[in-house]
């Protein structure tokens, strides 16, 4: 794909490619074809893999939590009750109401360790009588700290109803939560994403009853992979 947009000469709309081929044709610059193909990769991988694998852990543990089901339903057919039109999109308003679906969406990203956070020491590292040399890669396991009991009460278990007692982590990240990394390289779409989240359980549960028809065994290799995938079963309410 990349090489055929390089040969065209004009499009009337611009998307990330074109802007990476136009970085590609600057006198004074570090873009080349490699560098373009990884941000691409890492754009597909970053806005949607992680995403879709969020929502799929969450639907996972909804299906075997009938009780948080239960509220997280209530809670979106009450925002609909106290619209003009139940069917009309959802507004912002709105979205920052659902107390309940942001507690799901932070267990649920919590349980799943969707991703590792692979970090560069851009300089020599004393910690804990240890040196990590300049230049080195470095592997952060969120799970450590996700599943930590020192930390999280009984830490393997779903329970979104922990987080009504705990401040939410501001900007989608903490020491106690790095679903969406932290510091300098915290992930620029963490809220995004959220935002996508809730709008599809927003969608799920006040259009469709649902339940799981196989698959669902969760693996961490090293990220999140459902390696019988999570098959579903959705009937549309009347």
């Amino acid at each position: 794909m990349l090489n055929e947009r390089k040969k065209e000469t004009h499009r009337e709309s611009v998307d990330f490619i074109d802007l990476l081929i136009n970085d590609m044709k600057e006198k004074k610059t570090i873009m080349n074809e490699k560098i373009a193909l990884d941000l691409i990769f890492l754009l597909l991988f970053a806005g949607f893999e992680t995403t879709s694998s969020g929502i799929t852990a969450a639907l996972k543990f909804l299906a075997d939590d009938p009780k948080a089901l239960q509220e997280l339903t209530e809670e979106h057919n009450n925002i609909r009750k106290r619209r003009i039109d139940p069917d009309s999109e959802i507004t912002w308003e709105e979205y920052k109401s659902m107390k309940f679906t942001s507690h799901v969406i932070h267990e649920a990203l919590r349980l799943a360790n969707i991703a590792p956070l692979i970090r560069k020491a851009t300089e020599e590292v004393h910690i804990k009588g240890y040196t990590l040399p300049k230049g080195s890669k470095i592997m952060v396991n969120p799970s450590s700290i996700h599943l930590d009991p020192t930390v999280y009460k009984d830490p393997s278990v779903f329970n979104p109803w922990r987080w009504k007692d705990t401040t939410e982590p501001a900007g989608g990240s903490s020491k106690e939560f790095m679903a969406f990394g932290g510091g300098l390289r915290l992930c620029v779409g963490a809220d995004f994403a959220k935002l996508q989240m809730a709008i599809f359980l927003h969608c799920l549960v006040t259009k469709y009853s649902w339940k799981a028809v196989k698959g669902g065994t969760m693996v961490l290799c090293p990220g999140l992979q459902f390696p019988g995938g999570f098959h579903i079963q959705l009937v549309p309410k009347a």
